[in-house]
């Protein structure tokens, strides 16, 4: 039996369900996620094994479900698995990053990223089974050419990108926000239309058996949160 549709000013409402817990168990549940986030990295060593589409396209249709400003979900989220396109985008990617790590990053920017061991070489974009780019939409565009604005694109494209990443790590998967900047390049790559912009850039996959990530100390709650 179907769910009853309740109209308010012509347009229509379903009922809401979720679930709901006792303190006790919200207390374990929410401890327990958070322990598993815990565990989430950053990772830029992949194996190089075949992943299930299905997989992915349960990733981002979760990451489909944030929030967003009136519902105008701007995202377009690219998945790239094709050899010869992952390789172009490495080469792009790596002229960006040459020349940032070269001339454009300032001294307390590298020595912060010392702890990290990065470079302007990136393997991983063609080692990792998928890339997925995330594009936002700076507007929509109508059949006839004309444009509609969309609203807080860029906050609900990062809430998007924050359940991409949950919804990976869920999958028992690793991934890397990666950044080269400038990233217009993968608008040429993929040629997008004139109303998407690059996002991220996150490469997905399995962890590599002898992958290794700094030792890090997340901020305390102190740090991070005021309680008024």
């Amino acid at each position: 039996m179907s769910e009853p549709i309740k109209m308010i000013d012509g347009f229509p409402f379903e009922p809401y369900s979720h679930d709901t817990y006792t303190e006790e168990e919200m207390l374990f549940r929410s401890k327990v996620f958070y322990d598993w986030m815990n565990k989430r990295r950053t990772v830029r060593e992949f194996a190089n094994k075949a992943i299930p589409k299905e997989v992915i396209e349960n990733i981002i249709l979760t990451a489909s479900t944030a929030p967003s400003g009136a519902h105008k979900q701007p995202w377009t989220f690219c998945v790239v698995q094709d050899p010869e396109i992952k390789a172009k985008i490495r080469v792009a990617a790596e002229k960006e990053e040459f020349e940032s790590y070269s001339n454009r990053m300032s001294k307390e920017w590298l020595e912060d990223l010392k702890p990290f061991q990065t470079d302007w070489k990136k393997p991983f974009l063609e080692t990792a089974p998928y890339l997925i780019i995330v594009f936002k939409k700076a507007f929509d565009l109508f059949p006839d050419g004309g444009k509609k604005t969309n609203y807080y694109v860029n906050e609900s494209v990062g809430l998007a990108c924050g359940f991409l990443l949950a919804a990976i790590h869920h999958a028992g998967l690793v991934a890397l926000t990666h950044t080269p900047s400038p990233m217009n390049f993968l608008m040429r790559i993929l040629q997008r239309p004139e109303n998407e912009r690059p996002f991220l850039l996150i490469p997905v996959g399995y962890a590599h058996p002898e992958t290794y990530v700094p030792k890090l100390q997340r901020k305390s709650m102190a740090s991070v949160a005021e309680f008024y």
